[in-house]
């Protein structure tokens, strides 16, 4: 008897050893809780990858990433995985392996320190702090369901990646403002853009850089520029403070919020911007208001 448990007691020893060696994600796991929601997580972590020169290898919806970043004479591989514990508040859990020494850092680890460990802390502590300061010139506000009225426009049809939107606009703003404006158009509101195609895992939207008008019969002709009706639809709305370079953090709230409230939305997200940028000023109290179209 004493034989067959000793013998089971090596099986499962073996077992737990092979998993923990071989199937096991991580050589060292970092956890924290941050004060935002995954997709916020997830473009402040691509931002801060570039500026340490890392490498973004996979993305899986918003809240799993992998990433690579080097080291001196070893290769850190990155598993970020995002869980939204509220509506304003993320788990985030880091699975991180050496690329070509985590077998010996898990045959290490019962017994010694392992470079890994304080090399992974600092990392994961140099990126939460980097959240952090980005949290702090930025306010997202949830107003609740609205009716997006009518509007017609003139826009500029635009793609790019998600973070190049204002570069966009900025890009188009004169063409609009100068087209408009030696033709006698006469504007009907702020600038705003709609998004036609928003691809989460490549970060990649299509979108339409517009200026509302009042449509006319003597509307100018132009290569770039179309006109078209936007018809009301019901909404949920969010107030964006901060850089309209980010304001696509006001997306994942609206998402959220959808979610929390059980309505079925459209992520076409529609964005009415109230200050120009080229003016400058404090940009905490720049704002745009942010609609998402809820389906009928």
């Amino acid at each position: 008897m004493t034989k067959k448990i000793s013998f089971g007691a090596l099986i499962s020893l073996t077992i737990a050893s092979v998993i923990y060696l071989f199937v096991y994600p991580a050589d060292y796991k970092v956890t924290f809780e941050a004060k935002a929601l995954p997709g916020t997580i997830n473009q402040t972590l691509k931002v801060w990858n570039m500026e340490i020169g890392g490498e973004i290898l996979e993305q899986k919806g918003i809240n799993e990433l992998q990433q690579r970043i080097a080291f001196n004479d070893s290769t850190h591989i990155y598993n970020w995985s995002l869980k939204a514990i509220t509506d304003s508040t993320s788990a985030v859990t880091v699975n991180i392996k050496d690329k070509d020494y985590s077998l010996q850092n898990r045959l290490r680890k019962p017994f010694f320190d392992i470079p890994i460990e304080k090399q992974s802390v600092k990392t994961v502590t140099n990126f939460y702090e980097y959240l952090n300061d980005h949290l702090k010139i930025f306010k997202v506000t949830f107003d609740g369901e609205t009716e997006l009225k009518s509007t017609y426009c003139a826009y500029v049809p635009l793609k790019g990646k998600q973070s190049d939107k204002a570069k966009g606009m900025m890009q188009n703003y004169t063409l609009l403002t100068s087209v408009m404006a030696d033709n006698q158009v006469e504007l009907n509101g702020p600038p705003f853009v709609e998004i036609t195609r928003w691809d989460i895992e490549k970060d990649s939207i299509h979108y339409n850089f517009c200026f509302p008008i009042i449509s006319s019969d003597k509307l100018p002709v132009h290569p770039i520029i179309k006109y078209k009706r936007l018809f009301a639809k019901k909404a949920l709305k969010a107030t964006y403070n901060g850089n309209y370079i980010t304001s696509d953090r006001a997306w994942y709230t609206l998402m959220k919020k959808a979610e929390d409230l059980n309505k079925n939305i459209e992520l076409t997200p529609i964005e009415y911007f109230y200050n120009n940028p080229n003016f400058g000023g404090n940009e905490i109290n720049w704002k745009a208001e942010i609609f998402m179209p809820i389906k009928k």
